[in-house]
């Protein structure tokens, strides 16, 4: 059987396009030939009668426990899937201690440290890497703050697939460790990540690489919908659809592809009513919140986080994640540093060990609640998007030293609590 895609639609201009490009190797596909990589971002599209059909005969519930369950709604070939791949179907925890302390009814967590490489970013990866070779590439590229540069080496090493990633020379170590180790040929820019973008999209055209990067290639926001398909069929063991799914924002397309999922979930009657979705950037580099006040992106982008998965001063795909958070009903909330840290903090102390940035999505929930923005008698899912085993530095910033004590117990006792 086939792939359920029927097309591919601009979001800016709304024109369409075969869905059988994506059977080709050649880039041209990959946005819209009018709008331009910054404005034509393209969606795909699904028959989602073929899908209905296709889970009546083949229920989810007797499927393998990993994001390939949904491939009817993957733009793949059923064939290509790489079904030995263990990537998505992440826990979600509930933290009843936590939903207490914060005052509202419920606070899940879903735990997108669980996968492979430690981060949300191998669902996109494992479809994207599966795609390259459905086409018949030979190089795959990305350019990543971290945790997409990671998911690609180690899913092109398991492809046996030549991988070249391009990071800002800021990436946290724990990160540009992950793929030397799994081979890829690395590139840390003196600049950031904006520039190594660009420098990654430059080198993919003048070397025929195939292209990785979510903002402009629509087939890896697929894989990061396997998020939202998740928590729709999850949910239910957890008091139903959430209020709220909380998500932290860089470039826009993790929002954007959980949304889209939902979404789906919806449509194929799987869920009777879908979640607002809380967005959180940082502080100093919001230029998402920007755009939902102007209908555009800043001029001049500045600003530093500690979140440097989320510190994207030019998101590609920020009308994606416009139209999700508005689609949704839906608002965006800042945090800052400080913050995110505690967030750190909170989150472990309820049994989960979250990067900054994807403390920042907690932090946004903490916020929100202040503010009334998140009410006493509303159920929240957090995305924790990496490990924290990702950024060990702000880790130790955010949770301090451990205590040195000499080797007697009157010493132990001596450094006890009070």
């Amino acid at each position: 059987m086939a792939n359920c895609v029927t097309n591919l639609t601009c979001i800016h201009c709304g024109a369409t396009f075969p869905g059988a490009n994506l059977k080709t190797a050649e880039a041209t596909w990959m946005v819209c030939p009018r709008c331009g990589p910054m404005d034509g971002i393209l969606d795909v599209g699904y028959d989602l009668e073929r899908v209905q059909a296709a889970w009546r005969k083949n229920p989810l519930q007797d499927r393998p426990r990993n994001q390939w369950r949904y491939e009817e709604l993957l733009p793949l070939e059923p064939d290509a899937i790489r079904r030995e791949w263990s990537d998505g179907y992440t826990p979600i925890i509930d933290t009843p201690r936590l939903a207490r302390r914060l005052g509202v009814q419920q606070i899940v967590l879903k735990d997108e440290g669980r996968n492979p490489t430690g981060s949300f970013k191998d669902r996109s990866s494992a479809v994207g890497v599966t795609h390259a070779l459905q086409v018949g590439a030979t190089t795959i590229a990305c350019a990543s703050t971290g945790n997409a540069a990671s998911s690609l080496a180690g899913h092109a090493a398991l492809a046996g697939l030549p991988a070249y990633i391009f990071v800002p020379q800021t990436a946290p170590e724990p990160k540009v460790a992950q793929l030397q180790v799994f081979g890829a040929f690395v590139f840390a820019v003196k600049s950031s990540y904006d520039e190594a973008y660009d420098l990654c999209t430059k080198a993919c055209r003048e070397f025929g690489w195939y292209n990785r990067n979510c903002a402009i290639n629509p087939v890896l926001v697929e894989g990061k919908k396997t998020a939202g398909l998740e928590i729709a069929e999850q949910s239910a063991g957890f008091g139903g659809v959430p209020d709220w799914v909380a998500v932290s924002v860089g470039d826009g397309c993790t929002i954007a592809g959980i949304w889209k999922g939902l979404k789906q979930m919806h449509e194929l009657g799987v869920i009777d009513r879908l979640p607002r979705l809380l967005a959180v950037q940082a502080d100093d580099v919001n230029p998402i919140q920007y755009a939902m006040e102007h209908n555009e992106l800043p001029t001049q982008p500045t600003g530093k986080t500690i979140a440097d998965s989320i510190d994207v001063r030019v998101p590609r795909n920020w009308r994606k994640a416009v139209n999700a958070i508005r689609d949704s009903a839906g608002t965006l909330v800042t945090a800052s540093d400080d913050a995110i840290l505690d967030a750190m903090r909170l989150t472990g102390r309820h049994g989960v060990f979250a990067e900054p940035a994807a403390a920042a999505a907690m932090a946004g929930v903490v916020s929100a609640i202040e503010a009334k923005v998140i009410g006493q008698q509303e159920r929240v899912l957090v995305m924790i998007t990496g490990s924290g085993l990702k950024d060990t530095k702000n880790a130790i910033r955010a949770a301090g030293r451990p205590i040195e004590v000499a080797p007697t117990v009157a010493a132990v006792a001596a450094s006890l609590p009070k």
